[in-house]
């Protein structure tokens, strides 16, 4: 053992950081385990959290405790205003990750110190805990997407944050970022506004077109149209989980889209729109094929409002994007919920 040969004061300092990593792996994981265990219900991913807060405990040993000097550490108050809140359950989620893994990383170089052992599995744990934190918070999107019946693809308007904001009060869980024609030194700080304002009500935020829009914000995911990227270079950019859609005009887009691995699929446009003046209206026998034929979520768009939703609910749409409808109600809040309500209907 190295510390048989270090100085006291080295050899306790050691102990006091074995300790507190110890403590604050085990604090982490323990916040992980109880959302699978009463949240997704998994006792799968359970047991292995509480495998692994029990291996810990092992190593937490009778001279790592004694050494503990909870008055004199000058940590205990000190503090970051992000600690302080959450903005959601994935945030939250991955604080505690986060807090795990660096917790890991310590305890993984110190413990080289005092006990090769105890290092060697600090190290495949993190590595455990990496390919956790993918499992449940690359399956959360995906989750909320499918969650998601009602879609707002934003169009510019000056008052584009307070609409939105009036749409997610009233329950929208899906927001497309959509500005053909702006400056970049504008969108990314209005990205930016919307995707803390989206995260804040738990929905999720894309950016339309654009991926290294997308990266540079943090977003959710992106949409892309026929002419953008091909979805496996999108997917090398943005990684495993963030959402990528691809907008359909017809059965044979579908079929490349979801050969390209697409995670959702626009639908239409089912009526003319004058967001797509030079694309002819795909009808209502496009939505009944999407119904029969789609085996990833998809939304009908293109020209759908409260008066006609109805008719493409009957054609076999459970989700709809919308624009206009939106953007241009007089009350967001209250279309948006009525949105949602008629959605839900079975």
């Amino acid at each position: 053992m190295v510390l048989a040969s270090s100085p006291p004061e080295s050899a306790l300092a050691v102990y006091r950081i074995l300790d507190a990593n110890l403590d604050r792996a085990r604090e982490g994981l323990r916040v992980i385990e109880d959302w699978c265990r009463f949240g997704l219900n998994r006792a799968d991913l359970t047991d292995e959290l509480k495998g692994l807060r029990q291996t810990l405990a092992q190593w937490h040993r009778p001279e790592l405790r004694q050494a503990r000097d909870t008055p004199g550490d000058a940590g205990t108050t000190l503090t970051h205003p992000q600690e302080a809140t959450r903005t959601d359950l994935p945030h939250l989620l991955q604080a505690n990750f986060g807090r795990v893994e660096e917790a890991l990383r310590v305890l993984e170089e110190y413990s080289k110190l005092y006990d090769g052992a105890m290092s060697a599995g600090c190290k495949q744990m993190r590595y455990r805990v990496y390919g956790l934190n993918s499992e449940l918070l690359g399956d959360d999107r995906r989750q909320r997407l499918h969650h998601a019946r009602a879609y707002l693809v934003t169009a510019p308007t000056e008052n584009l944050v307070a609409v939105v904001e009036a749409a997610l009060q009233g329950g929208l869980r899906l927001v497309q970022y959509r500005d053909k024609h702006g400056d970049d030194r504008d969108r990314l700080p209005l990205a930016q506004q919307l995707r803390d304002l989206c995260h804040r009500h738990g929905a999720l935020f894309l950016i339309n077109d654009r991926v290294d829009l997308a990266l540079a914000v943090d977003a959710d995911g992106v949409h892309l149209g026929q002419a953008d990227l091909p979805i496996a270079i999108a997917r090398q950019l943005l990684g495993p989980h963030r959402i990528i859609g691809r907008s359909t005009t017809n059965p044979a887009e579908m079929a490349q889209a979801l050969a390209e691995g697409a995670d959702y699929i626009g639908v239409g446009p089912v009526y003319a729109t004058p967001t797509k003046p030079d694309r002819a209206a795909a009808g209502l026998d496009y939505v009944r094929y999407a119904a029969a034929h789609a085996p990833v979520p998809w939304y009908a768009i293109g020209g759908i409002d409260l008066d006609n939703l109805g008719e493409v609910m009957a054609a076999g749409a459970q989700r709809v994007a919308v624009v206009r409808a939106i953007v241009k109600a007089a009350d967001p809040t209250h279309t948006t919920q009525r949105l949602v309500a008629q959605l839900q209907q079975p």
